[in-house]
């Protein structure tokens, strides 16, 4: 049994990154950058007015100004500004040649149509300076940055209409198992409803990655054998669950190893997820995860998340602290590393939810993170901190 740390640096040791491709902006979202982008121009491209106000020279600062000009966003000064001369100018638009401040409408006095005075003469210059942002050539977003909402800006800001990328891998999930149906059917007392698969789908999508689903598998070597081999020659990655354990119908590891793939991780120590299968054969991946959806879901996000974007070139890292827990809390045994339920109080203390095991699944529906007890350890008191991964 492997413990979760060095599984994750063995699951991410064998991933090759994949091919590069051009993309549209709009398409971006999600996406790894395969290089670095750079911007064509300074950025502000001119000394920029950072308020709706008048441009003059300070040394002309309580003096009455002329104004010469009134210059909105999009316009070129005409004028350059001289001795006790101002231009009415908006936010966004080119200082004139001759100011080095702009005072704001709040602090102007109309004398006439013709003349202003400013009653601030403390006033800060309210310039954005030509490059202040970023110089010609500048690095804006670095390679295998993963591209968030907030860095289309940037993308856009330097022209990169068409972005260079990694490609996405692509993903086959199969369930197996001969109790589960569709969700769309009504179980016999002897079956349950397929929920892994309507969860990796939408895990997968988190991704920005469209998964292939190949339907529920029964507990069937041939028919398992047949339908693994087919979605593993079309797929980068095959994602199963179920099959993995060590009853006398989990078939996965033996059928892997007997398509020619290498078990690179089997069981985990982990609780939820101790039953897992990672293999490899050349540039083709295949996990088997839990038959549990909460294992599954867990093992998704510890192992399978990170795995995909490391094939994609970036080094996934979720959001992680340290933070107090609101009671105390325990648990029979402690052979392995604990991801239990929680939620956030308003307090910002981890509140341990409602949680009966692996197979319960609205159980995870409420938790807004993953709170960890190490492995050796059974009680934690109220006001302890421990570690939250946000979901």
């Amino acid at each position: 049994m492997i413990q979760y740390e060095e599984a994750i640096t063995v699951i991410k040791q064998q991933s090759e990154v994949l091919s590069e491709e051009h993309i549209e902006l709009r398409s971006a979202l999600n996406r790894v950058l395969a290089s670095d982008v750079c911007i064509d121009m300074n950025m502000p491209p001119f000394n920029k007015s950072a308020m709706d106000g008048y441009a003059c020279r300070r040394a002309d600062l309580g003096n009455e100004l002329k104004i010469i000009e009134t210059i909105f966003a999009g316009k070129d000064p005409e004028n350059k500004i001289e001795e006790n001369e101002c231009a009415k100018i908006m936010t966004g638009a080119v200082v004139p040649e001759g100011a080095d401040c702009v005072f704001m409408i709040e602090d102007a006095e109309l004398i006439n149509d013709a003349f202003v005075r400013c009653t601030n003469t403390s006033t800060k210059s309210n310039i954005s300076l030509k490059g202040e942002d970023a110089l010609k050539g500048d690095v804006l977003l670095a390679a295998n940055t993963r591209l968030e909402a907030r860095h289309l800006p940037v993308l856009a800001m330097a022209g990169h209409t068409m972005v260079k990328v990694c490609r996405l891998a692509s993903v086959a999930i199969i369930a197996s198992g001969t109790e589960l149906v569709e969700p769309s059917e009504t179980p016999q007392s002897f079956q349950i409803r397929n929920s892994n698969s309507s969860q990796l789908l939408a895990q997968l999508q988190q991704c920005g990655i469209t998964a292939s689903y190949k339907g529920i598998i029964k507990d069937d070597g041939d028919l398992l054998e047949k339908s693994i081999s087919m979605a593993l020659q079309q797929n980068d990655v095959l994602v199963l669950t179920g099959g993995v354990s060590v009853g006398e119908y989990d078939l996965i590891p033996d059928l892997l190893k007997k398509l020619g793939y290498e078990i690179m991780v089997s069981k985990t120590a982990i609780q939820p997820g101790k039953p897992m299968v990672f293999a490899r054969k050349g540039n083709s991946y295949c996990f088997g995860l839990s038959g549990n959806p909460v294992s599954s879901y867990i093992q998704f996000e510890l192992y399978v998340r990170p795995f995909l974007y490391a094939l994609m070139g970036h080094n996934y890292q979720p959001t992680q602290l340290s933070l107090p827990v609101s009671t105390d809390y325990s648990r029979k045994k402690d052979a392995r590393l604990l991801f239990a339920p929680a939620t956030i109080n308003e307090k910002s203390e981890v509140v341990p939810l409602n949680f009966h095991g692996s197979a319960h699944i609205n159980g995870l529906s409420a938790a807004l993170v993953l709170f960890e007890i190490p492995i050796g350890t059974k009680e934690i008191k109220k006001g302890d901190l421990v570690n939250v991964r946000f979901l």
